[in-house]
């Protein structure tokens, strides 16, 4: 291998959705030799998008293996979701990789779009190349799009290639800049090397001085050689660059289209000769070259015949079947490539493979022998942004839902639930529609479970504004022994967020010591349901007297009578209807504040203001608090104002007082819920 070591090495392919990484993937197999045809996305059989979920949406929806050799190397290439909702799952497949190959579009408005996953390649460190994608149909300027491109990236970028046109301002091929050499495409077959036009350098020149400037910023001895005019030789810019982009330092831009094959064996050529070894990247993570075995998982799958399937990276020595790790027996390991599964003896550093039948081991879990390896990178696990509350569509499910959705987190740690004690209902939360619709299609797909979700309800409460008090008797007589409570109880309300407190004022033993707690019990039960249908808070329960049966009382009587008291006294003392504020903290480009605060304002809102965003240069954070109830789909429309890169973290701040037509349309749908 180029870089000297005979270990596989790992490519992800990132970026945007829609950029064209599941059909770089296909024309990065066929050029390999890896597939004698090239599947489509479109007609749903490619090597990527193998799953339900991705063919019925046209897109990537997990990390896909792909293992393929190219001039005798071998690769693992993970091809990864471009949907910022999957992000996560991107961000794990990139901290396992030896490169990153982000795939963008020719257009310079959509540069934007990866300004989040760049920013996270260069805190990590992550060896990174861009590939433009889709030139074939490039309207414009390469100029442009890398100006735009550099100006959302850390690092600097170098253009490695120019492209060439025909008559008719068509490109026809592509000039390297660093072997000063031109080809032309031929789709499907290597690119053919014409004759450089006469005038190129006259006017690409500078560009290819530009190249060689921002190399000499991170060599001395290169810089010297430009100083004094010397032409360093092109064996010395291809080392430069492969160490560059080994240390993360510069990023080499390239020119092609996937559809097209075009570049595409350009494309695979640098990453021979220029990505760092898996030893290199394991040095980088901070792993030491010697010890015992080591692997990470990456992913896990729970599939319908397979099983649990944890996709792992070996960074040291060679993991087999048999061999205990963490204490959990490895059943088998496959080679994978796409849906298609190869038994495998065993897998050396480098490798990524799929270890079957790791029941007891989650994402990110650290493999050895011993079990006593330290923890490796993660990326940071994203808040939940959108809820759905589900439900199964046949009850006979509802003992296997909740299991199901333990695989289903364990897929993917993105996605939560939560059993919300105030409105009764299962919710699961993730990152947005797209993310939660996709779960559901797996526990559709995967576990034949016929699940639906609906807008998760706002958990509005209710308090008082008077006090009020109040006697209550409960006396039954049935033959035998009956039943007597008599109470009186003062009710008023509390501060915003004090709760609720119970106390009692008894004297002269009217009420037995032994029944206030009863009492305190049915005020507690009648609190959780007040006149306007909501739980009540913000009160305090005085018990003032009573009195009691030497026979007929009990506890039960006088938690009745307690519930009776409190359900007679609210609606005198003007029930109110609250609902729960968010701090709401929304993270954008500066370019976009204007859009966000009125989006923000629209929302029955109030901005608190907006600070520049620490360690992220151009972007804002506009600070509000924003009712629940305006929070369900404020991802979707935020993204749709910001090209997919706005984000927003959100908790509960304090209950508010809800009035006026908001209130009555409340109130009305609770009444109707009431009534089915």
């Amino acid at each position: 291998m180029a870089n000297g070591t005979a270990a596989p090495r790992c490519a992800a392919l990132i970026g945007p959705y829609l950029s064209g990484k599941t059909t770089l993937l296909e024309a990065l197999l066929y050029a390999s030799g890896g597939t004698s045809r090239r599947g489509s996305v479109r007609d749903g059989n490619s090597v990527g998008d193998h799953t339900p979920e991705a063919r019925a949406r046209q897109m990537s929806t997990e990390i896909n293996v792909a293992n393929a050799t190219f001039l005798g190397d071998p690769w693992s290439i993970l091809d990864c979701p471009g949907s910022v909702e999957l992000l996560y799952e991107a961000q794990g497949a990139l901290l396992a990789s030896d490169v990153a190959v982000v795939v963008v579009e020719p257009e310079a408005e959509r540069a934007l779009t990866i300004s989040s996953l760049l920013r996270f390649l260069d805190r990590h460190e992550i060896p990174h190349m861009i590939f433009i994608n889709k030139m074939d149909t490039a309207n414009a300027r390469v100029r442009d799009v890398l100006a735009a491109l550099q100006s959302v990236s850390g690092r600097p970028l170098v253009l490695r290639q120019v492209p060439l046109r025909g008559p008719d301002s068509e490109i026809t091929g592509y000039v390297d800049l660093v072997s000063e050499r031109a080809y032309r495409y031929r789709p499907g077959q290597p690119s053919d090397l014409i004759q450089l036009p006469d005038d190129f350098w006259d006017q690409e020149r500078s560009t290819r001085t530009n190249l060689v400037e921002k190399l000499a910023d991170f060599d001395d001895a290169l810089l010297e050689q430009l100083l004094e005019d010397v032409e360093p030789p092109k064996e010395e810019i291809y080392r430069h660059l492969t160490r560059t982009l080994s240390q993360a330092q510069v990023v080499p831009v390239f020119l092609g289209s996937a559809l097209a094959d075009w570049g595409i064996r350009r494309l695979w050529k640098a990453l021979r000769h220029e990505t760092p070894s898996p030893q290199a990247t394991a040095e980088r993570l901070g792993i030491a070259a010697e010890g015992e075995p080591l692997a990470q998982v990456i992913k896990t799958y729970n599939l319908p015949h397979t099983g649990k399937l944890s996709l792992a990276r070996v960074w040291r020595g060679a993991i087999s079947e048999g061999m205990v790790l963490n204490g959990t027996r490895v059943a088998g390991l496959l080679r994978l490539t796409g849906a298609q599964q190869e038994k495998v003896p065993s897998a050396q550093t480098g490798e990524v493979v799929g270890l079957t039948r790791m029941e007891d081991i989650a994402t990110g879990t650290v493999l050895t022998p011993s079990g006593k390896a330290g923890p490796l990178q993660r990326p940071e696990r994203p808040q939940p942004v959108f809820g759905l509350a589900i439900t199964s569509e046949r009850r006979a499910d509802d003992v296997k839902l909740t299991a199901a959705i333990g695989r289903l987190i364990e897929e993917d740690p993105t996605i939560e639930l939560e059993q919300n004690a105030d409105t009764q209902e299962m919710v699961l939360w993730g990152q947005g529609d797209i993310h939660l619709q996709i779960a559901l299609d797996r526990l559709r797909n995967r576990n034949n479970l016929a699940v639906s979700g609906r807008p998760a309800a706002v958990p509005y409460k209710e308090t008082i504004r008077h006090a009020a008090q109040q006697h209550s008797r409960f006396k039954r007589q049935s033959g035998g022994h009956g039943q007597f409570a008599d109470v009186t109880v003062e009710v008023k309300s509390l501060p915003r967020g004090s709760g609720f407190t119970f106390t009692d004022s008894v004297v002269g033993g009217a009420i037995p010591r032994n029944y206030i707690p009863a009492v305190e019990e049915g005020v507690i039960e009648a609190l959780r349901r007040g006149p306007l249908g909501f739980p009540v808070i913000d009160v305090a329960v005085n018990l003032i007297t009573g009195q009691f049966h030497a026979v007929d009382s009990s506890d039960q009587a006088f938690k009745t009578a307690g519930r009776q008291a409190i359900q007679e006294s609210l609606p005198k003392c003007e029930p109110i209807l609250l609902e729960p504020i968010d701090l709401v903290e929304i993270s954008v480009p500066n370019a976009f504040t204007a859009r966000v605060q009125r989006l923000v304002s629209g929302r029955r809102s109030q901005i608190l203001g907006y600070d520049a965003k620490p360690d992220w240069p151009g972007w804002d954070v506009v600070s509000a608090h924003m009712p629940q109830s305006e929070l369900h789909d404020l991802i979707v429309e935020l993204r749709s104002l910001t090209l997919g890169v706005g984000s927003f973290a959100h908790r509960f701040d304090h209950m508010q007082e809800l009035s006026g037509r908001p209130a009555e349309k409340v109130l009305a749908m609770r009444t109707a819920d009431a009534a089915q």
